[in-house]
């Protein structure tokens, strides 16, 4: 028996997916109407926490925050079976998980974070990237049953708290690269030019496929061969900003980019590659 606490969209969906492949589900969520909808499923729904996981022999966890998993676990600690595995997908800090992994331990549990890159759809289909560290005896005994949660598990080593920064950076990304079509946007609208063209234009050009080699070009710290230079990177954020203002919108990304690079020239840094910014992050 599979006990699983927090059924929002992903905690439900995935719950939805177990049971399809005939696990038996204890649920439970803060919003009891939310567990009692997971009947409609073929979930056991519990209004108390330590009595859903009670003989549970994994207890998956999809909450809100560091905040939520400590206060939720520390209730239901009292049904823990023993040698039940606590595996947390939810998106925390990184100390955070480094922290429960080291206390339940002492307490006599085992506690394994595994946040994933996967939406309410991704859980149901169990397509998606589901990321694990931590000890690799924990991982081998259920590396098997989470594979199947998801399109794929990557490990990133014995740390156990490397997934959860993995996470944090993955979702840094995200939510970076969508303030940026967010400008884009913007400055398209500012332009007088639609929505469909912007598409055309990356459906054709994928900048996407210059990560790897952005990425390698800071990491290697070699600034002084430029396929751009940093002037002349900022001249184009200059651009993009005065025909911004001509229509009254104001860009949101790029006039902090436009500071770094400011900062950068004023180092002697101009006839580098743009990429020196990313510099000191390495």
């Amino acid at each position: 028996m599979i006990a699983f606490l927090g059924m929002g969209l992903l905690g439900s969906n995935f719950t939805k997916a177990l049971l399809k492949r005939g696990e038996v589900v204890h649920v439970w969520n803060r919003t009891t109407a939310r567990a009692k909808a997971m009947e409609n499923y073929g979930a056991i729904a519990f209004d108390d926490v330590a009595t859903a996981v009670k003989d549970a022999k994994r207890i998956h966890v999809t909450l809100k925050d560091d905040a939520a998993v400590n206060e939720v676990l520390e209730i239901a600690c009292s049904g823990f079976a023993s040698g039940a595995i606590i595996i947390d997908h939810t998106t925390t800090t990184a100390h955070g998980a480094a922290e429960r992994t080291a206390l339940w331990k002492s307490r006599g549990f085992i506690y394994l974070h595994a946040p994933v890159f996967m939406g309410p759809q991704n859980a149901l289909e169990s397509t998606g990237t589901m990321l694990v560290s931590g000890n690799e005896e924990v991982i081998a005994s259920v590396e098997t049953e989470l594979a199947k949660m998801t399109g794929k598990l990557l490990h990133f080593g014995s740390d156990s708290n490397k997934a959860a920064g993995m996470k944090l950076i993955g979702n840094l990304f995200l939510i970076s690269m969508t303030a940026g079509v967010v400008d884009t946007l913007t400055l398209a609208k500012a332009l007088g030019i639609n929505t469909i063209d912007v598409s055309k234009l990356f459906d054709t050009w994928n900048p996407a496929g210059m990560l790897p080699a952005r990425l390698k070009k800071i990491t290697s710290g070699t600034f002084n061969e430029p396929s751009w230079e940093l002037e002349m990177a900022r001249k184009d954020t200059r651009l993009m900003m005065e025909e911004a203002a001509i229509a009254g919108k104001e860009l949101t990304v790029i006039p902090s980019i436009a500071n770094e690079m400011d900062k950068w020239i004023a180092k002697g840094h101009g006839h580098d590659d743009w990429t020196v910014i990313g510099k000191d992050a390495v």
